[in-house]
């Protein structure tokens, strides 16, 4: 009886050193497609291959991904080959090496804890090194520091070379995704890696060739079922859990970079979707001759098989660093045996987890450790004697001997991202109801509210006060709800964060393109409820005065949109970015010289400077320029003249300046749009040189340092 062919899920043994070969010729100084792989033959591996791809795809791009779970040869010769390509700084891949890392967490009263104690190990193109641990070990930490990721809290001591040398990581060289899937929740599959592909790939490559490469990750990542479903977030449910971390990976894998970092890839998802995303992640590191270094937690045995190394971490520690394949051997020789039958994973783990170990004072005592403890140190001891040590410390050795310098890869101009980013945010805020759109019905039903409560002003004493409330109302408080549309706008600086740490574009981008898409939306939100609330109110009904009174309240928008941009770059959690808006807002309308006289105002702090840097007070002195010069209004019954002018209202009774006309007011606005935007840039930049001051390169180890 003939057996049937195994499962696309089957697991197969894991190649102990790399699979990669150099590129082809043939494939292209920038695509860096590799020839075929041979299969390894059954007899290889004591088990039946999974069947061969049809004859069609030729071993060409849109069919490799099809093959996936077959194991690939490995040619001896392609070492040297990939040594002398890094020599010449060449497209041959990433070996990144790390040495004795130290990381230790500083508190703001000084006290210090260390996470990492000395780790070393390397990472070759062709291999996925797993790091795994128990929870807080220092596995993400680990991560980031050689992803030059660390929080400003975190110190770092020790040397990590890129091909045996001191080197930034350009755009393109490397990408880190990270355990939280940060997308946009409004866009389809399709639209968000198109949009990647256009702002990643150079504007030399043709469109045609942009959508081939995001085809081809489409189909490397299985997302080709799931392109026109919106990936979903706060209102739809969109793609599944396993699909948005696959689509995490298909984003920043568009350039092929040759240093990939991955935060646990498998979080979240059940063990058939942990293998299938896995195995296509080896496969693609084999193909491409990309280095991956994981984090994974508690793979299943199916995964486990797939890692070609292992980084195995306990208390900050090495337990383990060399061949998976190698790892239960280990662990057997130092007197602890895997059981048959039972992952080695979970086996690794349990061995080395003391975070529940019994704490009865009768059964542990401080001269007996727990089996845990005992565990590690033996571990811990055991590799530091072992020739698994040494054999990592030679293949360092070997690797910083390369000495080869990585090249920038070449990207999308500036025009060109700034153009791809504004369609991009046009189109989410288009089908975020949150972000203008609930805005916009509640300014209408506000400014029907206006127009009725202010209905005809007509021309007597008591309108005066009715205008300028009415004025007052709509320049500052009516603004002021701005701040309903951040919890949008923070989701969209998170997708920020992520695309400029990973080198997709940068903060200027980011904000010409974001004022570009949003100002149709602002112009709407002015135009239409401030229509309403002035007709019906009866304000002056000249087409120039109208049009002067929505360009100030269009400015006025603008500038609530760039304060809370800055907010957002200080506060990035989104309720107390709310509350500091607020703040911020409040503070201004309460010095802007409505709720009193400027004269009245206390000349330290609220006089000078807060008065003068209101945007309020502009918006307030243009809006009454606009409306009360060249009114005439009737007195107040037994004062003076029956009469009284709009220009004597305004000077007199509301201290107006009325040294400049109601267009330099405007042009203050106008101008603290573009400062409040510029800040913003300024504020990032100032973050990024003072993040490492505070972190700090090096660190003086303390006494369990050493």
């Amino acid at each position: 009886m003939a057996t049937s062919p195994p499962p696309r899920w089957a697991p197969t043994p894991s190649p102990s050193r790399p699979l990669w070969g150099p590129s082809s010729p043939a494939a292209g100084s920038d695509s860096r497609l590799l020839p075929p792989f041979r299969a390894m033959p059954p007899t290889a591996t004591g088990e039946a291959q999974p069947p061969a791809p049809p004859a069609g795809d030729g071993g060409g791009r849109s069919g490799t991904h099809a093959g996936f779970d077959g194991i690939i040869a490995h040619h001896p010769e392609d070492d040297d080959d990939q040594r002398e390509d890094i020599r010449r700084g060449g497209g041959g891949g990433v070996f990144i090496t790390w040495e004795d890392v130290w990381v230790t967490a500083v508190d703001g009263r000084g006290k210090t804890a260390t996470i990492l104690h000395g780790v070393s190990g390397s990472a070759r193109p062709g291999e996925v090194l797993a790091i795994m641990g128990p929870s807080g070990c220092g596995k993400t930490t680990l991560l980031d520091t050689l992803a030059g990721r660390l929080d400003t809290n975190l110190r770092s001591k020790g040397d990590i070379l890129i091909n045996g040398r001191r080197q930034k990581l350009a755009f393109g060289t490397s990408a880190y995704v990270t355990q939280e899937n940060v997308l946009m929740a409004t866009l389809t599959v399709r639209e968000a890696i198109y949009y990647s592909a256009q702002i990643q790939l150079p504007d030399t490559m043709p469109v045609a060739e942009k959508l081939a490469r995001a085809g081809d990750t489409i189909q490397e990542m299985g997302l080709t079922s799931a392109l026109d479903t919106r990936i979903g977030g706060r209102q739809t449910k969109g793609i599944s859990g396993g699909q948005r971390k696959r689509l995490s990976i298909c984003l920043e894998i568009l350039t092929r970079p040759w240093l990939l970092f991955l935060d646990e890839p498998t979080s979240g998802l059940d063990s058939a979707a942990s293998y299938h995303v896995m195995s296509r992640i080896t496969g693609l590191a084999a193909r491409e001759g990309m280095t991956i270094v994981a984090v994974v937690h508690q793979p299943c045995s199916e995964v486990f098989e797939l890692f070609h190394g292992l980084c195995l971490l306990a208390s900050g520690q090495t337990i383990y660093f060399g061949p998976a394949a190698n790892a239960t051997e280990f662990f057997t020789s130092n007197g602890y045996p895997c059981p048959p039958m039972t992952n080695p994973s979970d086996y690794f783990l349990r061995t080395i987890n003391r975070d529940f170990e019994l704490e009865n004072e009768e059964t542990r005592t401080v001269s007996k450790p727990s089996a845990a403890d005992e565990a590690i140190e033996t571990l811990v001891s055991a590799y530091k004697s072992s020739n698994t040590s040494e054999n990592a410390k030679k293949e360092m050795h070997d690797i910083n001997e390369m000495g080869g310098v990585m090249l920038r890869r070449k990207q999308a101009t500036f025009l060109t991202k700034v153009l791809v980013l504004t369609r991009r945010s046009f189109v989410n805020m288009y089908r975020d109801v949150g972000y203008y759109w609930l805005r916009l019905g509640i300014y209408i039903s506000i400014s029907l509210c206006l127009g009725t409560i202010y209905y005809n002003f007509g021309y007597g004493y008591d309108s005066i006060r009715s205008r300028s409330s009415m004025l007052m109302f709509t320049g500052g408080l009516l603004t002021w709800m701005a701040i309903g549309g951040f919890p949008s706008f923070v989701e969209e600086m998170k997708i920020f964060r992520r695309e400029r740490l990973n080198g997709h574009y940068g903060v200027s981008a980011f904000v010409i393109s974001n004022w570009l898409s949003a100002t149709p939306y602002l112009v709407l939100i002015a135009v239409l409820p401030g229509a309403i609330a002035y007709y019906l109110s009866g304000l002056k009904r000249r087409v120039d005065h109208f049009m002067y009174f929505t360009l100030v309240l269009c400015s006025c928008t603008m500038l609530v949109e760039g304060l809370m941009m800055i907010v957002a770059a200080i506060v990035p959690d989104f309720l107390m970015g709310i509350i500091t808006g607020a703040g911020i807002q409040g503070i201004m309308l309460l010095n802007c010289g409505f709720f009193q006289l400027p004269s009245k105002l206390p000349n330290i702090v609220w006089k000078y400077p807060m008065f003068y840097i209101s945007f309020h007070k502009y918006a307030l002195q243009g809006f009454y320029k606009n409306e009360f010069l060249g009114l005439v209004l009737e007195n107040n019954p037994g004062v003076g003249d029956k009469t009284i002018t709009g220009e004597q209202v305004i000077s007199v009774l509301f201290e107006t300046e009325m040294g400049h006309s109601k267009w330099v007011d405007f042009a203050v606005l106008c101008g603290m749009i573009v400062a409040y935007r510029l800040l913003f840039v300024m504020i990032i930049k100032v973050v990024d040189i003072l993040k490492p001051m505070f972190k700090g390169e090096t660190f003086r180890c303390h006494s369990q340092c050493k």
